[in-house]
């Protein structure tokens, strides 16, 4: 079957929840090193500024702006590990005991095989580091050697050559012509600005390519309490430039099955 379109999909806020390991650590790498330990809205509203995918990042920007005394990347980066993967990142998964393994699934597998009977081919491009990525992708996922643009193989979000990356190595497997015009469409899924912005970025670097962002709000957003703080997360988004906000990660494929019918690659200029 020829594919309709490329659904790529970041990982975090998307495919898993990382409330309670990612945002987490990065909470308490902050409290660490300034005594001060930032509450999710915090750290949403660090995350709108577009720039700071990177936790490690974010994690010293915040103590920076705390006024503390800034330690090492590298200091922090063992301190973040520790409380994230609670042991070597390079240790087998089953030695790990840090937040990670509190993740809860947003899709399941079954999901996955949803997309390739309707035609749709998928990948991920992430910010994770490789081990992490590859974890809830395989591990906890079961997909096969999924294809995956993680930390480290590409510059931070929101640079689109990742995305581009994959974009590109998976159109030539499976589509009619390289990226460009008559090439089916291109969606990427995120939850973060960043995410966004790297499609605004993408259409810059290849305008006659069909590129669809799509967001959804991160999972500790979807509560009743946090519904204004949801709708106003949402509206970021939009004003960024998302085509369309969901509701949820599972709505992509509905929605991807209704793009790919109203812009049929052929007609592209």
């Amino acid at each position: 079957m020829a594919t309709t379109a490329l659904l790529l999909f970041d990982i975090d806020g998307v495919i898993r929840d990382v409330g309670g390991s990612y945002r987490k650590a990065l909470a308490e790498t902050v409290y660490h090193y300034s005594g001060w330990r930032p509450d999710p809205h915090c750290i949403d509203a660090l995350k709108n500024e577009g720039i700071w995918n990177n936790d490690w990042d974010a994690s010293l920007e915040l103590i920076r702006r705390q006024g503390g005394a800034l330690p090492t990347r590298q200091d922090l980066v063992t301190v973040f590990s520790d409380f994230y993967f609670g042991a070597s990142p390079d240790a087998a998964s089953t030695q790990w005991q840090g937040f990670i393994c509190g993740e809860t699934l947003l899709l399941d597998a079954a999901f996955f095989k949803e997309l390739t009977a309707a035609g749709l081919v998928w990948g991920f491009v992430s910010g994770a580091e490789p081990q992490s990525a590859r974890y809830v992708l395989e591990h906890r996922l079961g997909l096969q050697n999924p294809p995956l643009v993680a930390m480290g193989d590409a510059p931070d979000k929101p640079n689109p050559e990742g995305l581009i990356k994959l974009a590109s190595s998976l159109m030539a497997l499976h589509g009619p012509c390289p990226l460009g015009p008559g090439a089916p469409p291109v969606a990427y899924l995120g939850d973060t600005i960043a995410d966004v912005r790297t499609v605004v970025n993408a259409r810059v670097a290849i305008p006659k390519q069909r590129w669809i962002s799509l967001a959804v709000a991160p999972p500790h957003l979807h509560s009743d309490a946090n519904q204004q703080a949801r709708n106003n997360y949402e509206n970021l988004l939009t004003k960024a430039g998302a085509d369309q906000v969901l509701t949820k990660s599972s709505s992509c494929l509905e929605v991807m099955l209704e793009l790919s019918q109203s812009f049929p690659y052929q007609q592209l200029p």
